[in-house]
């Protein structure tokens, strides 16, 4: 039997072709391109394709997959239903979480497919922007088919075009999210997968494994710390009470970062020029946090995350704190469905051993005689 590693903390459990987290380096590589050449120009469908197909696409089939994606937006009548009677109040991951279980059940959906995959990732804005409309008192923004996925996204939340530059914000946050290697929610759907269930049950499976504050809830922790805290004058003395407190700071370390994950850099510049106020603080507050966590732990590097400045550049586009998860789930989507799909065209059952640590074999004693 192989060792127990807490956590599975660097065990291979698969092979994959689709993403390259190089944690020493500080790289993130889709497909054999680096992120940050993604990020720079390309769509989200340009990359969704990359993801789905392997390759970039040419110009006939960056339109055909936008054109399909488009018509995949509509939601079916027991979906609709759903998001009609789910209380206001509920958490939006809970929300797109229970409206793809509703979705698979109607649809019937079988083996995973690259066709199911482009319906599941062009459903989620709309029950998103549905749910945020609801909350709202508003009726449902219909998509519009001469939208691509973001900007569509902010049209039916807002019912009004957002301006390009927040459109390209937007863009640029779901093609770096699409992806991230072997997460907790990746992971997931890739052992959901290895069942032979269905593409709904995977991504059901990837949505509760994200929602988790440890995972894909980080950002709006990361805006509530901030909140808090208030002022960058404030920021050093409310970090260091905190950690006398044991609180931990949101948005710094990661499992395979050792230094600053090439997103955030990205983020970051993003929301110095798109939320100049938020900027102010987080700058403040990530120096001092860095600061603190080196005198803390030397011997242990580390860096600033994506969730940190998502959670300014996501407020600068308008989202409520409460959308940021279920927006992560938006762009992962794409890198969820792309796993499951390479799961299955060379799948074999992922069943990992457990180490037993409890009692040794011992007699039960009649109920009569334990008193």
């Amino acid at each position: 039997m192989s060792a127990y590693v807490p956590g599975l903390e660097g065990v291979v459990a698969a092979q994959t072709a689709i993403s390259l987290v190089d944690g020493a380096n500080g790289r993130l590589v889709y497909r054999g391109y680096v992120i940050a050449d993604l990020a720079e120009d390309m769509s989200f469908e340009e990359v969704a394709h990359l993801l789905w197909y392997g390759r970039l696409p040419t110009r006939a089939e960056l339109d055909a997959l936008t054109l399909e994606m488009a018509g995949s937006r509509r939601l079916t009548p027991a979906s609709v239903a759903t998001l009609k009677a789910l209380p206001k109040d509920s958490d939006p991951m809970d929300v797109l979480r229970s409206v793809v279980s509703v979705q698979g059940v109607e649809h019937r959906l079988s083996k995973p497919t690259i066709p199911l995959a482009i319906h599941a990732t062009a459903s989620f804005p709309t029950i998103l922007a549905g749910f945020h409309r609801r909350q709202q008192g508003l009726e449902p923004v219909k998509s519009r088919a001469d939208l691509a996925h973001a900007a569509n996204y902010l049209y039916m939340l807002n019912g009004k075009e957002s301006s390009p530059e927040l459109v390209r914000a937007l863009n640029t946050y779901l093609v770096l999210l699409a992806d991230h290697g072997m997460n907790a929610s990746t992971f997931t759907a890739r052992v959901i997968a290895s069942t032979d269930s269905d593409i709904a049950s995977c991504l059901v499976g990837a949505i509760a494994a994200l929602k988790g504050p440890a995972h894909g809830g980080a950002p709006s922790q990361v805006m509530d710390q901030l909140e808090q805290i208030g002022t960058p004058e404030n920021a050093e003395h409310w970090m260091r009470e905190a950690r006398q407190r044991k609180i931990r700071f949101m948005g710094f370390g990661h499992r395979v970062y050792r230094t600053y994950d090439p997103r955030a850099k990205i983020l970051k510049a993003m929301c110095e020029r798109l939320n100049p106020t938020f900027y102010a603080l987080a700058s403040k507050v990530e120096e001092t946090a860095l600061a603190i966590l080196h005198e803390e732990h030397p011997e242990r590097p580390q860096a600033t995350n994506v969730e940190f400045y998502s959670a300014g550049v996501l407020q600068a586009i308008g989202l409520p704190k409460e959308f940021f998860p279920p927006t992560f789930a938006v762009s992962r989507a794409a890198g969820w469905t792309a796993h499951v799909l390479e799961q299955v065209a060379n799948n074999r059952l992922i069943r990992p051993q457990s180490e037993y640590i409890g009692p040794e074999p011992r007699k039960p004693v009649p109920l009569a005689e334990r008193g």
